[in-house]
């Protein structure tokens, strides 16, 4: 039987105890899932994640500033995150609420179904990307980074401080991070360390510097989702949201269904260049030729575009490091080692 509602969700999304029910729903190896409904009208629907981990207060930190960044920017894109923070009845526990996704809509035909924005998921990507950062308090343009850190599986990505320079912070940040990381968990890798020693030091300068990338405007952060490999991407319904339909779409309740969405979730969001986001989109697939094209109708390929498939190389063999750090073993390593020596051999002239 799933335990009663914890006393502080029900304060952060202003519940009634007596007129909400929980009920477990999917799964999580980290986290414990749940749906949360209310019994009297207006229906209310949550998600709720909780956890006992030490390490949930950073991962729901993040993920509820990554999906509302990314919910600003293409609301029908991903759902919003109301509210986390830590639980009243378990010690040092934490819980994540955000909107409910109906996944298993995605079955329906979308004939039946009203509401939706009509966007695919090429073209929502392409909303998100060409959104600029917003302006962060005290500064004067976007930035690179994050409000708060992210986590891209269990590792926290450092997102502070706040730069315009994005080698810098990609290098720093991201790749050097996780080797630091990766070792602390592996042990010392002399190889891999000269690897990205290099491509830190050689590499993101020559194909990410100012003044090259973006050509002379350079380039413009944008929110990326961080994480986006196809196990994070589905379709589905809103139920709470208000659809905008005919009549004829009305459920048998009498509301209005909500359309079909291409959905993303689970964000590992910072500001970024927006070519980032392919790095793991590419090194895990399920994202065909067909989206890529119309995608980059959208958003055309990064000056220099003869450089386009290095760079997203570079970018994906950051998540190969990732990898690497979380799971240990040869195979996500030679990954990374592959990718590494054929950027350092053809931009640091290492051969």
């Amino acid at each position: 039987m799933p335990p009663p509602v914890d006393p502080a969700i029900l304060r952060a999304l202003s519940l009634d105890p007596s007129t909400t029910k929980i009920a477990s729903h999917g799964g999580s190896g980290f986290s414990s899932t749940f749906r949360l409904a209310t019994t009297t009208k207006p229906l209310k629907s949550f998600f709720v994640k909780t956890s006992p981990s030490p390490d949930a207060a950073l991962m729901f930190e993040g993920e509820h500033a990554s999906l509302n960044a990314i919910h600003s920017a293409v609301p029908s894109l991903g759902p919003q995150s109301f509210a986390w923070g830590k639980l009243d009845s378990q010690p040092n526990s934490y819980f994540l609420a955000t909107e409910f996704i109906d996944l298993s809509s995605r079955r329906r035909s979308t004939s039946k179904t009203g509401g939706g924005s009509g966007m695919t998921l090429a073209q929502k990507l392409a909303k998100l990307h060409t959104t600029p950062a917003p302006i962060p308090s005290n500064y004067n343009t976007p930035q690179c980074g994050f409000p708060v850190p992210t986590c891209c599986g269990d590792t926290p990505q450092p997102n502070q401080p706040y730069t315009t320079s994005w080698p810098d912070f990609f290098a720093k940040n991201r790749l050097l991070f996780i080797l630091e990381r990766g070792e602390g968990r592996n042990g010392k890798d002399p190889e891999l360390r000269s690897l990205v020693e290099k491509t830190a030091s050689k590499v993101v300068p020559r194909l990410l510097g100012e003044g090259h990338l973006g050509g002379p405007e350079g380039i413009a952060p944008v929110v990326v989702h961080g994480d986006l490999w196809s196990g994070n991407h589905s379709r589905g319904t809103f139920p709470g949201r208000q659809a905008q339909a005919s009549p004829d779409t009305n459920g048998a309740d009498g509301e209005v269904e909500a359309g079909i969405e291409d959905i993303i979730y689970d964000p590992s969001s910072t500001y970024a260049h927006s070519e980032y986001e392919l790095g793991i989109m590419k090194m895990f697939g399920g994202f065909g030729s067909g989206f890529y094209r119309e995608y980059h109708d959208l958003v055309p390929k990064t000056e220099p575009v003869g450089e386009y498939d290095d760079r997203v190389a570079l970018y994906e063999c950051y998540h190969h490091l990732n990898h690497w750090a979380i799971f240990g073993g040869g195979g996500y390593r030679n990954g990374a080692v592959t990718i590494l020596k054929r950027l350092v051999k053809k931009y640091a002239g290492d051969g």
